[in-house]
């Protein structure tokens, strides 16, 4: 048996512990193999066996315990490189064209990628090759390329220390770290690290990596180079490297959600690659060490485990540690740091799809986070049973005007998100309020709808905009004024300040009311990626005593959605006292 199938063999048994999307990539692998050829796939065993000589043969490793020995592929790079180089389609040009590898912290990704493009465009036979490692800025691309530079100037063994500089089968421009370009003259080759913002006229890569997906915040580099890439003929290749993403890091997480799919198979894309190294979702990497190979394939080889050990014991003690740990470390995707709830797994548990019309027959409280201008707004229902447990949806605008560059500025993928239905792009220069009052009209018609809760600051703009599509409201000031007809608009407070009047409604009591039915599990939220990243950016800030309101000054983006669902829960409060649903029914996981 080869090596690539050898370990996708073992890793589907069992032998070798591997998380859930590395078991799906071998079971690709394997399945392939028996059915491929129905696609015109077939894995060609002496091209992936000249990969995997290569590296040993070529290179030696140049940092860490290792340092000076031969460059032999750990066991999860054997299965990258033989994938990646032994798949073939029904043209016999490789059948892998673009890749992600995500992993954990420490398992040499990098020296990986930098050695796969020297090997792509020195020794593969193409003339006037060119590769390109990208990132984020210019400096984090030069780490790739600089484990490139280095394996060049490290000694190839066997050889007396010669290398492939004193050899003369490559040149480096620039000294020391300060090098810039990579070139084989033989064959007129060359190797680049770019920032994302960098352009160049008419590339024609073969080859181009990009390092720390995780940083960027658009995805307009990758596609430009992917559009390069794309229309190359032969064997170019695109592989992305990065550790898991944070929530809010919407580029990568939307590209990992993609191999994702592609590796189980619910995205079908013969030319897309993935090897993704998570633990699962019931490991507890905090109090069992067998799961952490699942994240860190090179563990206890060139990455010590007594590393991982005191940054965990350290993580246990702080609770920002806590969440960068589990991410970085262990493939777990939480949000970047000091997540506004104690338990961001709470606020996991609590997502799902949500249909409105299954609420039609449960009251409805409505609340709308308006934007002054251009910027996202967000309009929340929350239905609430007999027992007070909650259900909770929330719909987004923008505007076309200007979307670049809030996409850039927001981190969000606006465009992508509305192709997927999470939000809608108005295409007038400013957000049109009876766009929205269009949905409360629909939403009124169709639930029953007690109120609409709005931010005192735009509820007279509001207003107008329902006088405008003949929906009637009436505003709500208080027990003592008589009540009007139609729908009741109420205002809420924003600030720390606790509304002590009957019915009057302020952000510490809705935060409350929020975070508890959340942490007990007694809201089940539409799983929809902006609500996510909402959750993600919130920051909160307290008063002497203890109140809570949303700090939009200090939060790491938008958090329209998230202020609009508090206020639509804590709307929804029921003046009647109910028993602890969740004592009697239990827990609501989605």
């Amino acid at each position: 048996m080869d090596q690539t199938t050898a370990y996708a063999s073992k890793v589907v048994k069992g032998e070798i512990i591997a998380g859930r999307f590395v078991r799906a990539a071998c079971k690709r692998h394997l399945d392939d193999l028996k059915n491929g050829h129905k696609r015109g796939l077939r894995f060609d065993v002496d091209q992936a066996g000249r990969a995997l000589r290569f590296f040993p043969a070529m290179f030696t490793v140049t940092a860490g315990e290792k340092v000076g020995q031969p460059f032999h592929l750990l066991d999860w790079m054997t299965f990258v490189v033989g994938s990646l180089f032994g798949w073939r389609d029904a043209s016999g040009t490789r059948r892998f064209r673009h890749a992600w590898i995500e992993t954990g912290k420490g398992q040499a990704k990098s020296p990986l990628m930098g050695a796969i493009g020297l090997y792509m465009i020195g020794f593969c036979g193409v003339k006037r090759a060119e590769a390109y490692a990208i990132a984020n800025d210019l400096d984090q691309a030069k780490v790739l390329f600089s484990d490139a530079v280095a394996l060049c100037r490290a000694p190839i063994p066997g050889k007396d220390g010669a290398n492939l500089l004193t050899e003369k089968r490559v040149l480096i421009r620039g000294t020391s770290d300060n090098a810039w370009k990579i070139e084989f003259p033989a064959s007129e080759s060359k190797f680049l690290p770019m920032a994302s913002s960098d352009t160049i006229s008419g590339p024609k890569p073969i080859a181009v990596f990009g390092d720390e997906i995780h940083e960027m915040k658009t995805d307009k580099a990758i596609q430009l180079w992917k559009a390069a890439i794309d229309k190359m003929p032969g064997d170019p290749l695109m592989v992305l490297g990065t550790n898991t993403p944070a929530v809010d890091q919407a580029v990568a997480t939307d590209l990992s959600q993609f191999y994702q799919r592609v590796a189980e198979g619910v995205i079908k894309d013969d030319s897309a690659f993935s090897y993704i190294a998570r633990v699962d979702e019931a490991d507890d990497p905090f109090n069992d060490e067998t799961c952490w190979v699942k994240a860190l394939p090179a563990l206890g080889i060139t990455y010590p485990i007594d590393n991982v050990r005191r940054r965990v014991e350290t993580a246990k003690h702080i609770a920002s540690e806590r969440l960068a740990t589990e991410r970085l470390y262990f493939g777990k995707p939480v949000g970047s740091s000091g997540f506004w709830l104690p338990d961001e797994q709470a606020w996991r548990a609590c997502l799902g799809p949500v249909d409105e019309k299954d609420y039609r027959k449960i009251p409805c409280f409505l609340a709308l986070d308006l934007s002054q201008k251009n910027d996202l707004t967000a309009l929340s229902a929350c239905w609430r049973a007999d027992d007070d447990t909650l259900t909770a949806k929330t719909w987004y605008w923008t505007t076309r005007k200007g979307l670049a560059r809030r996409e850039a500025e927001d981190r969000i993928p606006y465009t992508a998100y509305e192709a997927e239905d999470y939000l809608t792009i108005c295409e007038s220069e400013t957000i049109d309020y009876t766009f929205i009052a269009g949905q409360v009209a629909k939403l009124k018609a169709e639930h029953m709808v007690d109120s609409l809760t709005v931010d005192p600051a735009y509820v007279s703009s509001f207003i107008t905009a329902c006088d405008d599509i003949s929906l009637p409201v009436w505003r709500y000031m208080g027990p003592k004024e008589k009540p009007g007809s139609g729908l009741k608009i109420v205002t809420h407070a924003q600030g720390t300040k606790i509304a002590f009047e009957d019915r009057q409604l302020c952000m510490p009591h809705s935060i409350s009311r929020m975070t508890d039915k959340i942490l007990k599990g007694e809201i089940l939220v539409d799983d929809n990626k902006l609500t996510d990243v909402c959750a993600s950016n919130v920051v909160l800030k307290a008063d002497g005593i203890g109140n809570q309101m949303f700090d939009k000054s200090r939060s790491r983006g938008r958090i329209d959605g998230m202020v609009s669902k508090a206020m639509a829960v804590g709307a929804s409060k029921s003046d009647k006292k109910t028993k602890g649903s969740y004592m009697s029914r239990g827990v609501r996981v989605a």
